[in-house]
């Protein structure tokens, strides 16, 4: 059960607690005997061993364990149960604070609402401030090779349930500290059992043959406007949308070849739609905490570098009045130490760690590496936070209530450029699940969404709490074109481009400055769509999955188990066995590289796990489609399809450098083949795909082979995001079908299915799975 926001606040506002908002509760703190420190548990007592003991991981029992004992001996900490993951595993976050705070949740969170919501404000903003706590959320080990953050959340509740010092004490009386040890559960056990499996094997330390997490793997940060996984459900429903935290802090881990850690200020780009006093609080807190960790003996910390503050796919807080306080701790082989010679060292994007500047001003030098530094680096920046935080409670309350008065007066000069009074988004969509879909992902990010008037429509100001929010998702990306120095090459973007949900999904949506209807009644919480089954005929149907892990495989599931599509996962021994045409109608290969499928997983992984596609798999997808079979190559797998079956396409981005072309997620207009069947049901108002490394082809026989989507043969595809040397791309193709003794391979060179978020090319997968079920 997921409660929306109307319900979430109108509960608050009543001072009655969601089930989600404050679910499985514990008894009232002052009903609670206090304990003293010494009979609360300690890690070791539970783990068998200290937090960062060398080659030593905790399963997710002995996570639940701890934080259950500790629930019951601290009057300081309460734990609640969100709800289940996505494999069944217990989602918890630990509310940690004073025991006076713990015992008057309801009234805190009733304050917090008021200040990051004027309009129901029942006390003047002065008393808020006086009386509110700083909210921070920590969030740890959503992924899950990033091990540390499995045991630095023992060592924050650790420190703070039995700590008596002034700083802890302070910590306690100003903050209320939401802790999640760890936004995805399931992955503590998928990559602690194989890490335990391997020790003392030349695999110790690799990462697991298969996705950590069940659909996304590490795309599972990248959750934060579609929703599409439980446990961003869990940590947006039960502790943003009811919280509004104040600061997030999210615990990561980066590679183990540069800096020791990573705080903020981030590099530019900044996303246009955040509010600068979010970036300055940022900064300053970032830099405050790295201040701290230096003077505390702490070296190699590294700011301004790597990361940068542009999407809300990851930037969810700082679309939502949080400062976002990303960490990313360099990393060493899972729980196992590595040496890394001072010499060794690299570069990070934006400085080098073997020479001192202003964001990186205390070199490393070089050595033992393991997991007891990644875990005492962690808990050293999320300890400075919560003192710097909680020295500035009311710095941080005061600029908290200004960012929610700002948001309801576009007067400042921040918003004053180009801002729509609404945007305006007709019911009558060719596709009405993902018209649903697309007012439900706005819903749950805490946009209001109004009927028009007159009706027909809905309406979403900008001028609401989260009105900047939605303008980031409704409107068209413009990426700047950064150099890397003045009159340098471009500088790459750090992740994806581009989040134009109505691109996305498929659906019209118009900005208006000057309002063509009028701001109706509040809707009430839309339903999340359940998507209809696609008319497939009979066809049976195959998802490739590689030992060699590919999270576009995991989505590739997402979208299939939506839309209640039955598949089998094929793997190698049964994909190089052959006959698959006596199983199969239509084999996926999803995203990867062409030698990844080809040549798999090598050493030091077992031999069962080695190998690929190999030979013997080729020849039988060969097969397979001479015998009526349909293969859909989606991305770079379109490479491999393209060498193994010797199709009449040629790759015309292949071998050109990143410095003369370059998307790294953008969405492109494309020109639909009316006449292939396979666009019968693409249907979208503005026919885009997601272009993220792809391919674009052209054709060498086109008695062979259709383009079924093509490029402009002029001008730039660019829709939203980012595109270096679009003339590239004129004429080529982005879809090609191609008849091969029998059968057919589809060649997409985009990712159809993108982290789920694609409703609008999803027929274009249906379409060839449909024709594949009808014998050839």
């Amino acid at each position: 059960m997921r409660l929306p926001l109307r319900f979430l606040l109108a509960g608050a506002l009543s001072g009655a607690l969601s089930p989600l908002g404050l679910h499985a509760q514990a008894a009232p703190a002052a009903a609670r005997a206090p304990r003293a420190a010494a009979a609360i548990p300690s890690p070791a007592s539970i783990l068998g061993w200290e937090p960062g003991a060398d080659r030593k991981l905790p399963t997710w029992k002995q996570v639940t364990d701890y934080f259950s004992a500790l629930d019951k001996a601290s009057p300081r900490v309460s734990v609640r149960t969100l709800g289940k993951t996505t494999l069944g595993r217990p989602f918890l976050v630990a509310f940690i604070a004073d025991e006076a705070t713990l015992a008057n949740l309801p009234k805190y969170r009733k304050i917090q609402q008021e200040l990051w919501d004027p309009r129901v404000r029942q006390r003047t903003r002065d008393e808020l401030i006086a009386q509110g706590k700083n909210v921070i959320l920590i969030t740890s080990s959503i992924h899950s090779t990033e091990v540390g953050g499995f045991l630095t959340p023992f060592v924050i509740a650790d420190r703070l349930a039995r700590g008596d010092t002034p700083e802890a004490k302070s910590i306690l009386a100003n903050t209320i500290v939401m802790l999640v040890p760890s936004q995805n559960p399931d992955g503590v056990d998928i990559v602690g059992d194989w890490y335990r499996s391997t020790l003392d094997t030349p695999a110790e330390g690799s990462t697991p043959p298969a996705l950590y997490h069940y659909y996304s793997g590490h795309d599972n940060n990248r959750d934060w406007y579609a929703f599409s996984l439980k446990e961003t459900r869990y940590t947006v429903d039960s502790l943003y949308t009811p919280w509004v935290p104040q600061i997030v802090n999210d615990v990561h881990q980066q590679g183990g070849n540069a800096g020791r850690i990573f705080i903020p200020p981030y590099m530019d780009p900044l996303e246009p739609n955040i509010d600068p006093i979010l970036t300055a609080s940022t900064n300053a807190l970032g830099l405050a905490m790295g201040w701290r960790m230096i003077q505390d003996g702490k070296t190699g910390v590294a700011t301004n570098a790597a990361y940068d503050q542009w999407s809300p796919a990851r930037q969810y807080s700082l679309n939502h009045r949080g400062a976002r306080i990303l960490t990313e701790t360099a990393s060493a082989r899972l729980a196992s130490a590595v040496d890394m010679p001072f010499d060794k060292l690299g570069s990070g994007r934006g400085y080098d760690a073997k020479t001192q500047s202003w964001n990186h001003p205390a070199l490393w030098p070089g050595g033992r590496w393991g997991i007891g530094d990644i875990v005492a680096y962690q808990s050293s920046a999320t300890w400075a936070l919560l003192v710097e935080a909680a020295r500035d409670r009311t710095a941080w309350l005061t600029s908290y209530a200004t960012l929610a008065d700002r948001a309801l007066d576009q007067s400042h000069p921040w918003t004053a450029s180009d801002v729509p009074a609404q945007f305006v988004i007709s019911k009558a969509q060719k596709d009405p699940a993902a018209l649903q879909r697309l007012v439900w992902s706005l819903q749950h990010g805490q946009v209001e969404v109004h009927e028009s008037l007159p009706a027909g429509s809905y309406v979403i100001p900008t001028k609401q709490p989260f009105g900047n929010y939605a303008k980031a998702l409704l409107e068209p990306q413009e990426y700047p074109n950064l150099a890397e120095y003045p009159g340098g090459p471009p500088k790459r973007p750090y992740d994806v481009t581009a989040h134009t949900l109505p691109l996305l999904f498929g659906v019209a949506v118009t900005a208006e400055k000057t309002p063509s209807v009028q701001v109706g009644a509040l809707v009430p919480p839309v339903a999340e769509p359940a998507y209809a089954t696609p008319a497939l005929g009979n066809a049976r149907i195959a998802i490739y999955q590689s030992f060699n892990a590919s999270m576009d495989e995991g989505w590739t599931r997402w979208v299939f188990d939506a839309n209640k599509v039955p598949f089998t996962s094929l793997k190698d021994a049964e994909l190089r066995a052959g006959n698959l045409r006596a199983k199969y109608d239509a084999i996926i290969l999803p995203d990867q590289a062409a030698n990844q499928l080809a040549r798999g997983l090598a050493a030091p992984y077992p031999d069962s796990l080695r190998g690929g596609i190999g030979t013997n798999g080729a020849a039988a997808l060969k097969a397979f489609v001479e015998d009526g079979g349909t293969v859909l190559a989606f991305n770079e797998a379109s490479d491999y399809a393209i060498e193994t079956f010797g199709l009449p396409v040629t790759d015309a981005l292949r071998g050109v450098k990143n410095t003369d072309f370059y998307a790294p997620g953008s969405l492109f207009r494309v020109e639909p083949n009316r006449a292939s069947p396979l666009t019968a049901t693409f249907t979208a108002p503005t026919p885009a795909v997601w272009f993220e490394e792809s391919p674009a082809f052209t054709i060498t026989d086109p008695a062979r082979a259709t383009a079924v989507l093509q490029y402009p043969a002029s001008g730039s595809a660019l829709l939203s995001g980012w595109l270096l040397s679009a003339p590239r791309l004129n004429g080529t193709a982005a879809m090609v079908d191609v008849k091969v003794g029998q059968g057919h391979v589809v060649l997409y060179g985009f990712r159809p299915q993108y982290r789920s978020q694609t409703n609008a090319t999803w027929p274009l997968i249906w379409s060839a799975i449909a024709r594949s079920a009808v014998r050839q």
